[in-house]
C-alpha cells in the first residue's frame, strides 16, 4: 500500500525559505513519478512541480520556477521540495502526490496517491 508523508511546513516571513520532504513507501518499484501540488483557502488545487520516475524530467508552474527545487533522495525515499523567496501569496497546504504510472504531470487528475498535507504560511 502506497502511503506518503509530508512534513517541514511551518510559518516563515516572506522571502525566507523551507523545505518540504515527501516520505514515500509501499512502492513495488523504486522509482516512481511525485508531484507536489497545493491548495490555498477558496481555490482550486494546483500542481506546483513534478519529479518523473528517472529524474530525466522536472516541471514547475510558471508562479514557482526559479524559486523552488524538487529533488529527490532515493537512499531514504524521499523527495523534497526547496522553496525559496517565499511569496504571501504561496500561502497554502502543500500536498504530495503519486500517479499509477510513469506518467508525469501538473493535473491534480493523474494522480491517485495522496498525503495528508502540511501548512505553509508566509506572512510578516
Amino acid at each position: 500500500q502506497v502511503q506518503l508523508v509530508e512534513s517541514g511546513g511551518g510559518l516563515v516571513q516572506p522571502g525566507g525559505s523551507l523545505r518540504l520532504s515527501c516520505a514515500a513507501s509501499g512502492f513495488t518499484s523504486d522509482y516512481y513519478a511525485i508531484g507536489w501540488f497545493r491548495q490555498a483557502p477558496g481555490k482550486e488545487r494546483e500542481g506546483v512541480s513534478c519529479i518523473s520516475s528517472s529524474d530525466s524530467s522536472l516541471y514547475y508552474a510558471d508562479s514557482v520556477k526559479g524559486r523552488f527545487t524538487i529533488s529527490r533522495d532515493n537512499a531514504k525515499n524521499k523527495v523534497y521540495l526547496q522553496m525559496n523567496s517565499l511569496k504571501p501569496e504561496d500561502t497554502a497546504v502543500y500536498y504530495c502526490a503519486a500517479p499509477l504510472g510513469s506518467y508525469v504531470s501538473l493535473r491534480a487528475l493523474d494522480y491517485v496517491y495522496w498525503g495528508q498535507g502540511t501548512q505553509v504560511t508566509v506572512s510578516s
